[in-house]
């Protein structure tokens, strides 16, 4: 128990010094300034070419999104998730040593050239993504967090990062396994992640962007709006256009839909207009008893 104890007081410190070191310390893996120049880049693009030119620079929701960005990528490590990370990792290797397994690497990486491993991490991760976001939409009480990323109103890049904080704990705790599983180093990682991000961004941005025939591989602003349509359509009940950064499992499950220009369509789901507008608001939201028993 001690030792949990130790692991859990060092990931706030060690969390800590890392933030002040990422900002104090500009590098080629910093994420705090990769984050900060991808989103001035993105947000810089909607401005100087709009999609919906009506809609304003600073969208309703703007600021809160933009506090999600902090909370989410930042705060919420710090409060805690670093910490129940590292020891959920230590009790699942602990867990493991009973049996006498040192680890569950079953595929070694390492002796890959650099980009197959980009590669094939970027093309398992975002699978993974792609099937856990499924669940979201299908499972009750997963779907009850992911409404607080559908009560957008009008997209923008910033929109990518409005989401529960339990949707982190999903995402991360289904990839961990089939992750593990393969040697991936952190350099990949960061890499594969900011591009995940990147793109991200331009599927949430106010920009007319469809890649052409790359958008049958990659999400794109065009397919992604109509993720986010209030009326879906019979045969997609329970949504479309799940992927996150690639497009391709949409296409290859059946699961795409693009009928026309999304511009100006009504984005939200039935009800949205009595769900919480404040970030306390959403945040308690799923957890409400009202809320579970509807």
């Amino acid at each position: 128990m001690n030792d949990y104890l130790k692991i859990i007081s060092d990931s706030f410190t060690g969390y800590f010094k890392y933030l002040v070191d990422e900002i104090t310390n500009p590098g080629w893996t910093n994420y705090f300034y990769w984050l900060l120049g991808l989103s001035l880049l993105v947000f810089t693009l909607e401005v100087v070419i709009p999609w919906r030119k009506k809609q304003s620079v600073f969208r309703k929701g703007f600021w809160l999104d933009a506090f999600y960005v902090v909370f989410n990528f930042f705060l919420f490590s710090l409060i805690g998730y670093n910490a129940l990370s590292n020891v959920g990792v230590a009790l699942f290797n602990d867990f493991l040593g009973l049996f006498g397994v040192i680890n569950i690497v079953a595929f070694e990486v390492n002796t890959l050239p650099v980009w197959a491993q980009l590669l094939l991490m970027f093309v398992i991760a975002d699978f993974i993504q792609w099937n856990v976001h499924r669940l979201l939409h299908r499972v009750p009480w997963l779907w009850k967090f992911h409404q607080i990323h559908h009560c957008v109103k009008e997209m923008g890049f910033a929109a990518q990062f409005r989401f529960h904080f339990v949707e982190t704990l999903v995402y991360k705790s289904i990839q961990y396994i089939p992750l593990a599983m393969i040697g991936f180093g952190i350099e990949q990682f960061f890499v594969v992640h900011m591009f995940a991000v990147f793109v991200g961004h331009l599927n949430h941005a106010n920009l007319d962007w469809s890649y052409g025939k790359l958008g049958y591989i990659f999400n794109n602003p065009r397919m992604h709006i109509w993720h986010h349509a209030k009326e879906l359509p019979p045969q997609h009940r329970y949504g479309m256009n799940f992927g996150l950064t690639l497009s391709i499992w949409d296409y290859l499950f059946k699961t795409a839909y693009v009928p026309h220009s999304g511009k100006d369509i009504e984005i939200g789901f039935h009800g949205d207009e009595q769900f919480p507008e404040d970030f306390a608001g959403q945040v308690k939201y799923p957890f409400s008893s009202s809320q579970r028993d509807s």
